[in-house]
């Protein structure tokens, strides 16, 4: 068992907004089929590292100020021995949990461990079941049945290889690119003209990088080669859209699909080596100039105001981290008010780890080029960099957002310098609530960015997960922020209050059917339709237990005026983003009852419409 105790994971569970690794049952009638669930969910779900059941903990129903209770279990020494031998027995593998017994006035709880399987042993599945209804996930926090996609990303695993030292059967040698591999010579030379690489010819190099391997006397390319001397035909006819960057410029601070108001800027679609250094250039050039005069200067100098290494950072850590696996481009877009790196592929390391030395490399062949030719800082503190140059600046720190969930990374650089002369006289309006640095920091980002995490806030202000919890819940209570979403989905948006005395919102709200200004609502033309007064009755209505059918209607009858994202069909029926999901949108999209407004399903402004027959 790793070393988190029952305190530890009873306040987390009580106050914080993740719980990926934390799994509570009431287990008042013994262990049933969601505990085996759960079992071969931590076991699967890579690179998590196990998870914690506690049994005896329920729901507290009274909502007396708890999320939990402890209920206690009857009888500790045999539901430990009916554990025990499930877990053995009913299971693809022999599962061996650690399990203590926690006495507490309120009741005996049961704390049991799972650890993750090694990647031979998985997919672990209910053996009555078969592998494709028995296999699990845990995606957030909660047990998902693993999809086909799931399965052969499990079985994939089994292989010691990551995916960019997979050889690639139908390339060779022609397909590199001679630009690319002068470029690695001339970036490697500046930096140890003395490296013995470079006096090898360009197949030895390509070797010695791992662009290409041999096996069984056969030599062929591997992914991570191609994608960084690859011919740009080549990649095209292998990884198409794969290895590809969007880079766009937005008017105005919201998503918007008009083509008069939005326009690509950049597409790159080459060999990483040649193209990282074009992809910074561009942005840079789309980077608000500052005077600045040295001291012992005569003339003027016009600095960007992001640091260009925090633009080369940002881009490098979106292409060596990102998941090549999925068919989807990396994007950035820069909008008035900041610039997202958008990239599949959910962080391996820990999101309070990020910044720490150290690395979890999910594509070891670009990663150590990088490093050779120092697009990348070494030993994993190119977050950590991007912080320190940030606050060098008097910027706020990178935001990021992990979602295991959504496979997704997002990184955001907001050019705002913190408590300037116009944020200390907006944060007057508050003083009366004795605000706190870090609280009026996260509410000075929150009013440019609209929303903010948990993940977010301790990342603004250095802080742990309970205390980032406690601050969110205090602006929550002072009436400045509304709480969306439950456990690792939980996310606080700008109230009115917050945003009063401000000459420009961050973004349009509607009001709630059930209160004011809930949820932060925006469609795809800037604005959300009112609803008739039939829909609204019908919404009201609505209960905990509505019989599915009549959700699905509901869906498609809110679909019908206009084109809805997942968050507002979700906010709007008061139901969490991914129940909504996953139990309704994609089965709908399968059946043709509604249809994506983008062609790729990862769209981040990805909305739903119902299909005309």
């Amino acid at each position: 068992m790793d070393s988190m105790d029952f305190n530890e994971l009873f306040n987390l569970l009580q106050n914080s907004d993740e719980t990926d690794r934390i799994e509570a049952k009431s287990a008042m009638h013994g262990i049933g089929k969601s505990f085996l669930e759960t079992v071969a969910a931590f076991s699967n779900e890579p690179d998590l590292g196990g998870g914690y059941i506690l049994l005896g903990i329920s729901r507290d129903e009274d909502n007396n100020g708890s999320k939990y209770i402890i209920s206690g279990v009857l009888d500790p020494d045999q539901l430990q021995q009916n554990i025990a031998s499930q877990c053995r027995e009913l299971f693809s593998i022999p599962i061996r949990p650690t399990i203590k017994t926690i006495s507490h006035s309120q009741g005996t709880v049961l704390l049991v461990y799972i650890s993750e399987a090694t990647s031979h042993e998985k997919p672990v599945f209910i053996k009555k079941h078969g592998v494709d209804i028995g296999a699990y996930r845990r995606i957030g926090s909660s047990d998902q049945l693993c999809t086909r996609e799931d399965l052969d990303l499990l079985y994939q695993l089994r292989s010691k290889r990551k995916y960019d030292e997979t050889l690639v059967e139908n390339a060779s040698f022609a397909d590199f690119e001679q630009e690319a591999i002068k470029r690695y010579r001339y970036e490697r030379a500046k930096i140890k003209s003395d490296a013995p690489e470079l006096f090898y010819g360009d197949e030895d190099l390509l070797k010695a990088v791992r662009a290409i391997e041999t096996e069984k006397g056969v030599t062929l390319p591997t992914v991570g080669g191609l994608l960084l001397f690859g011919k740009q035909m080549a990649l095209r006819r292998l990884f198409p859209l794969k290895n590809q960057v969007d880079y766009m410029l937005v008017e105005g601070r919201e998503w918007i699909t008009d083509s008069e108001k939005r326009y690509s800027a950049f597409e790159m679609c080459e060999a990483l080596i040649t193209g990282i250094p074009r992809l910074i250039s561009q942005i840079m050039t789309d980077i608000p100039q500052v005077f600045a005069l040295e001291d012992d200067e005569i003339r003027r100098k016009d600095n960007p105001i992001i640091p260009r290494m925090v633009i080369r950072e940002s881009v490098v850590n979106a292409l060596m981290h990102k998941d090549y696996r999925i068919t989807s481009p990396a994007q950035i877009i820069k909008y008035a008010n900041r610039t997202e790196f958008r990239n599949v592929g959910y962080s391996l390391k820990p999101q309070e780890q990020l910044g720490l030395p150290g690395s979890m490399l999910r594509n070891p062949i670009l990663a150590q080029v990088f490093r050779d030719i120092h697009y990348a800082e070494g030993k994993g503190t190119g977050i950590g960099t991007m912080r320190d140059e940030m606050k060098k600046a008097n910027l706020s720190v990178p935001l990021i957002e992990s979602d295991r969930s959504s496979n997704l990374f997002v990184l955001t650089l907001l050019p705002h310098h913190l408590f300037d002369k116009e944020d200390i006289q907006w944060l007057q309006s508050f003083k009366d609530h004795n605000l706190t640095d870090e609280e009026a920091r996260s509410l000075i980002i929150i009013r440019e960015k609209g929303v903010i995490s948990n993940a977010e806030y301790r990342t603004i202000n250095g802080v742990d997960t309970l205390t980032a919890s406690a601050h969110l819940r205090r602006l929550r209570d002072l009436g400045l922020l509304e709480q969306k979403g439950r456990g690792n989905a939980t996310f606080y948006v700008s109230t009115k209050k917050l945003l009063i005395g401000d000459t420009e919102p961050v973004a349009p709200h509607i009001s709630s059917l059930y209160g004011e200004l809930t949820p932060h609502i925006t469609s795809l033309n800037g604005e959300l339709h009112p609803l008739s007064e039939e829909l609204k009755n019908k919404i009201k209505q609505l209960k905990k237990r509505t019989p599915p059918s009549e959700i699905r209607n509901l869906i498609k009858e809110l679909c019908a005026s206009q084109s809805l994202k997942l968050s507002d069909i979700a906010a709007i029926l008061c139901r969490h983003p991914k129940y909504i999901r996953e139990n309704y949108l994609n089965d709908m999209v399968k059946l043709q009852e509604l249809e994506h407004t983008f062609v790729d399903p990862n769209h981040p402004q990805q909305a739903y419409r119902t299909k005309k027959l």
